[in-house]
């Protein structure tokens, strides 16, 4: 048992695992506008359901997916540097973050309890998107392109835990995305959900949240206990 800030006493929980995009950081619009600028480049139109359907997917994917829409004869590594160079540039002006998010990564890095970022973005964009909570608040970072799978396949938060040494049943992983959910959920987390758009359909274990106002260890450490971690 380890002392830690603000009074809290360390146990079962071993481990906060962090989405970045729709997460912790409000990106998804720019990602959309992103998507859709490079759709219409390509002659396409990119619909709010197509956005939907590819919220927390990774870039080759949702590049594939516009392959398809479009019938560009582009190869996904080529739709795929359309996409970050139209991120990069609405990420200039700095996104902001969720309700809750800095404060809660502040919390935790105070406390004697390891983080990780677990995001499908590619590392060159990472440290740019988490500019406004900052990347040295996390002990360990997985980006979308250091993994063989990208969520949902649980490689990504399985890779995290490793790192942190600690053991995934006893993390707790926050994601806004049914793929995400599927990877925390795929790697045996505790996962809490923060829906954004679309909402993330029900499933048994998870916890689905407004918001990360509020949150704390000793909440995170029930749900821990209540996991049977």
């Amino acid at each position: 048992m380890t002392e830690t800030a603000g009074g809290y006493t360390a146990g079962l929980l071993q481990g906060v695992l962090f989405d970045m995009d729709g997460t912790l950081i409000d990106s998804e619009g720019l990602w959309g506008a992103a998507e859709a600028e490079t759709v219409a480049a390509l002659g396409g139109e990119w619909t709010r359901e197509d956005h939907r359907r590819c919220i927390g997917g990774a870039a080759e994917p949702v590049a594939r997916y516009i392959i398809e829409l479009t019938g560009t004869r582009l190869e996904p590594a080529q739709v795929t540097a359309r996409l970050h160079a139209a991120y990069a540039r609405r990420l200039a002006a700095g996104p902001g973050t969720r309700p809750g998010a800095k404060e809660l990564v502040a919390r935790v890095a105070r406390s004697a309890v390891p983080a990780a970022l677990v995001t499908s973005t590619e590392r060159a964009l990472v440290e740019a998107t988490i500019g406004a909570i900052g990347v040295a608040e996390f002990d360990a970072t997985v980006a979308g392109d250091e993994v063989a799978h990208n969520k949902p396949h649980p490689e990504p938060y399985l890779k995290a835990a490793r790192e942190l040494g600690i053991d995934p049943a006893r993390c707790v992983a926050f994601e806004d995305s049914a793929v995400g959910v599927a990877s925390a959920m795929a790697a045996g987390c505790v996962t809490v959900a923060v829906p954004g758009e679309p909402p993330v359909p029900p499933a048994e274990g998870l916890t689905v949240v407004d918001s990360l106002v509020g949150i704390d260890l000793p909440w995170m450490e029930r749900l821990v206990a209540a996991a049977g971690g």
